[in-house]
């Protein structure tokens, strides 16, 4: 198969959608083992070019990048209008799979794409109003697809009842750990013992009710936030994972929650959100929390300092069973299935 994939997310610094698809990407490189020719394609901005090259340093994909000016009016404006179609970019194709960043048009070849998580449209007033708008048309445009993955079960659930997509048509990728994220290496070192979470003040990432808990823990640890920090580049996160005595996920909806399985990985402790759009993420290896109660929070914490051994074992077990290796196999076995 001649794989076009879209890179787009690549051009920003990179989050959880940009890992994703760096992730996947080079999933179905390794487990194609040079069978399948992988197309890396997308119209990005000056500014995020070098970004997008970086990120796809090593990675065995022939790249069909197009530096265009007004990278976001572009890419949308390609997408309303419909035309010209792909293949005048990237030449013939098998497979066109496609982010929420944009839906290119195309004269033929089974059309893919992803859905992280539904919130945008089920909370669009918890959101930047662009936001909401480029996700909302993406999902709309994913029932036009052959094959359309999803990063967790509850995902795929949420998309059929919420986009009425048959279920047949969805596959589930779960995202993998990549190999830094692992106990030995460096640690963090803020002077006294901390507990890491990567919530922000997005309402979503609930860093309020993590600051509320703080204040029932009676400076116990410190809190480190990554919304404090600004951006941390991925390849600082294993450090700040390994140094922490508890890492503390809060979010109130997520698609599967990658951050959890990380601080796992890195033989860490967590206390996890008890939203269900986690649950597999946590799996059996986290302390369940109410997201809105600060004292179930707190209280969580305490345990997880006291279950310390019982869960880094867990979690280290559990965190393995995600490798990138086999989100590429399902993305392969999809794209096949629906030619």
């Amino acid at each position: 198969m001649r794989i076009a994939y879209d890179v787009t997310p690549l051009s920003h610094p990179r989050t959880g959608v940009g890992n994703y698809v760096l992730g996947a990407l080079r999933g179905m490189a390794d487990a194609s083992a040079g069978s399948h020719e992988l197309v890396a394609f997308g119209p990005v901005s000056i500014r995020g070019r070098p970004l997008l090259e970086q990120a796809l340093n090593g990675v065995p994909a022939d790249r069909r990048l197009v530096t265009v000016p007004f990278a976001h009016a572009t890419r949308r404006a390609w997408s309303r209008l419909g035309r010209p179609p792909a293949e005048r970019f990237v030449g013939g194709f098998d497979v066109l799979h496609f982010t929420d960043w944009m839906y290119p048009p195309q004269r033929s070849g089974v059309r893919a794409t992803m859905i992280h998580d539904l919130g945008p449209l089920k909370y669009p007033e918890k959101l930047h109003p662009r936001t909401v708008r480029m996700h909302t048309a993406n999902a709309e445009q994913a029932r036009n697809c052959d094959v359309v993955f999803a990063n967790a079960e509850f995902t795929a659930r949420d998309v059929v009842e919420t986009l009425a997509i048959p279920r047949e048509r969805i596959r589930v990728a779960h995202p993998g750990v990549d190999p830094a994220f692992r106990p030995d290496g460096d640690r963090h070192d803020t002077g006294r013992p901390y507990a890491f979470t990567t919530a922000t003040a997005d309402w979503r990432k609930n860093l309020e009710t993590v600051r509320a808990a703080w204040r029932e823990l009676e400076g116990d640890l410190a809190l480190l936030a990554l919304g404090d920090l600004g951006y941390v580049p991925h390849e600082r996160l294993p450090a700040l994972y390994r140094g922490a005595s508890v890492f503390v996920y809060p979010s109130r909806f997520e698609g599967f929650g990658i951050p959890v399985v990380e601080a796992m990985a890195c033989g860490v402790p967590c206390v996890v959100s008890s939203h269900p759009s986690l649950d597999e993420a946590a799996g059996d290896a986290a302390v369940r929390a109410d997201p809105e109660d600060a004292e179930a929070i707190a209280a969580a914490v305490r345990d997880a300092l006291a279950w310390r051994d019982q869960l880094v074992e867990r979690g280290l077990a559990h965190a393995r069973r995600f490798t990138w290796a086999e989100t590429g196999r399902i993305h392969l076995q999809g794209y096949a299935d629906a030619l």
